[in-house]
């Protein structure tokens, strides 16, 4: 897989004109072709690898069978080259031998991956008399680039995915896995908790807490609605790969459920207290406009007294004389 780019002084920064893929053979053959071009300019001389004999597909006898070879893809390193071992005179159906379909003949050369490679490299041999055209005669025949462009396959999305380095497209690995799901089950335990503690809420706090979220203009099935959609796409970013922005939005989430958690948590262990007549704090509790009821129902039984309080006799309470 590779791209090509328009703008050479811009060292392959700027926006390619495609990315495409040719075969193993048919782009080294380029290279190699390149290599001795740029010699040339350079008045040396080059001399062409031993493993450039298998860029055709060639026929050779391993341990007593007779196997076709030809240059290709490494089994063990996805950015390197071996010979690999085929069945078939088309060198189109690959062999194996010990589980393996590489050879043990060795590529005495290296391609380096991910380098921009310039199609034209400058050798200014005689400052007096350059020449102007040089770039772009040897623009148009450049081996490498030339040849990369006669014989380029478009690579759509999926294909450039599978020519990614291995780390960026393995997607979760195992430490990931755990920690998403140590992450959704302190979710989910807070969200069990937030429900166990809601239903224990008392009426005058579930009515504060409606008319805060109705001052936002909202409703309780708003929210829940928002909820169930943030979880919603956390669920698809998380299976799309996304790991950045699904690890940013699952803290929040936790971190809003364990806030609310926190809050009803302290609702309700904080109850209302007044001061009495004698200085004394007392605990109001929910039920306590009921008692007050009760006191003041004059059919009621009479209670004991609290420590500085006074209350009228009544009838009942009068003696006869």
């Amino acid at each position: 897989m590779y791209a090509i780019y328009e703008k050479a002084a811009n060292h392959c920064v700027d926006t390619p004109t495609g990315t495409y893929v040719a075969s193993v053979p048919t782009f080294v053959n380029a290279y190699l072709g390149q290599a001795a071009d740029n010699a040339a300019e350079a008045g040396e001389e080059y001399t062409y690898p031993t493993a450039a004999d298998y860029l055709d597909c060639t026929l050779k006898e391993i341990d007593g069978t007779n196997y076709y070879i030809q240059l290709g893809c490494s089994d063990y390193d996805s950015e390197a080259l071996a010979v690999n071992i085929y069945s078939d005179a088309q060198c189109t159906v690959h062999s194996t031998i010990d589980g393996y379909d590489d050879s043990n003949l060795a590529v005495d050369f290296t391609i380096t991956f991910d380098y921009c490679i310039p199609c034209v490299t400058w050798y200014d041999k005689n400052d007096d008399a350059i020449d102007d055209q040089y770039y772009t005669n040897h623009q148009m025949y450049a081996p490498l680039c030339s040849a990369m462009w006669e014989y380029k396959q478009t690579c759509d999305t999926t294909c450039q995915k599978m020519g990614a380095p291995i780390g960026s497209r393995e997607g979760w690995n195992k430490a990931d896995k755990v920690l998403l799901s140590i992450l959704s089950l302190f979710g989910f335990g807070m969200l069990l908790a937030i429900i166990k503690k809601r239903t224990k809420m008392s009426n005058k706090d579930a009515l504060l807490e409606q008319a805060a979220i109705t001052s936002v203009g909202l409703q309780q099935s708003h929210v829940l609605g928002i909820f169930a959609l943030l979880i919603l796409i956390i669920t698809i970013f998380g299976l799309l790969g996304l790991k950045k922005i699904t690890w940013a939005l699952l803290l929040i989430l936790n971190i809003v459920l364990f806030a609310y958690l926190m809050k009803l948590t302290l609702d309700s262990s904080v109850k209302e207290t007044v001061v009495g007549p004698d200085g004394k704090i007392m605990e109001i509790d929910d039920d306590s406009d009921e008692d007050e009821d009760d006191d003041n129902d004059p059919t009621s039984p009479v209670t004991e007294m609290r420590p500085g309080e006074y209350k009228n006799p009544t009838l009942a309470d009068k003696a006869i004389v």
